[in-house]
């Protein structure tokens, strides 16, 4: 069965707009142009979308979900299960924030006692998770399955103290490599205490530190868009880039 650019784009839900880009990108070209100019896809586009909007779900670049798709070595059904794992992970989340929310809501009404390490508990495993999906096959590569896990068992353990800290600290960075943007000097004074600030809060979920390390963890955070995005995004374009270069010469002093 055929499908038009309006058709395909309704059925799946997103705009006209999104699949002439993912045309010009060469992420998911038609089947064919038809006669009057219009885009025309069949089952294996209709396929290819599907895939797409997954990996889009999960979190992927354009980019990454290009080079895997486009890979000769793809395999649908494999990639088909990886996704109901990944979405069977996030019900499970979802179900215990679910859980949370409710108890909470009993513990206003009066119903129950709920701690606040309760409380907090359901974030803690939301963020361990979404880290997993979203850049877990990364870190894992550079610092293998022994710190990551370290790590994980780490934050998972911090105590409500401890992860309130550990929040804080991190809008605490992103407020100082804005002001340490403005000396345009990765070595200036302010650029080096954004650094160790940087250090101070690895150390809530890194359980050895090193400076070797530490730049390593750096460098992702310009050679992966989504590391830099958040930054970038958090501050102003080119802040993972300068924070990039002020853990450089932090960790090579």
């Amino acid at each position: 069965m055929e499908y038009t650019i309006q058709k395909l784009a309704k059925i799946a839900k997103i705009s006209t707009r999104t699949l002439r880009y993912y045309d010009e990108i060469d992420l998911l070209k038609p089947h064919r142009i038809n006669k009057s100019g219009y885009r025309i896809y069949e089952q294996t586009e209709i396929n290819r979308l599907q895939q797409i909007l997954f990996y889009r779900h999960l979190g992927f670049p354009l980019s990454e979900i290009k080079e895997i798709v486009s890979n000769p070595d793809f395999n649908e059904e494999k990639a088909l299960q990886n996704h109901y794992q990944a979405l069977m992970n996030q019900k499970e989340q979802l179900d215990q924030l679910i859980q949370n929310v409710y108890l909470t809501l009993k513990s206003y009404q009066g119903g129950i006692e709920m701690s606040n390490s309760q409380k907090f508990e359901g974030f803690k495993r939301e963020l361990v998770e979404e880290n997993e999906a979203r850049f877990g096959k990364e870190v894992r590569d550079k610092y293998g399955e022994k710190q990551m896990e370290g790590s994980y068992y780490k934050l998972k353990n911090l105590t409500l103290e401890q992860y309130n800290e550990w929040e804080s600290l991190r809008n605490q960075i992103l407020v100082q490599l804005g002001k340490a943007m403005e000396t345009k000097n990765p070595s200036s004074e302010l650029a080096q205490e954004l650094a160790q600030m940087h250090q101070h809060w690895l150390s809530y979920s890194w359980k050895d530190y090193s400076k070797e390390a530490h730049k390593g963890l750096a460098e992702m955070y310009v050679a992966d868009e989504r590391f830099m995005a958040y930054y970038d995004n958090h501050v102003k374009p080119g802040a993972a880039q300068f924070l990039y270069e002020s853990i450089k010469v932090y960790t090579t002093s």
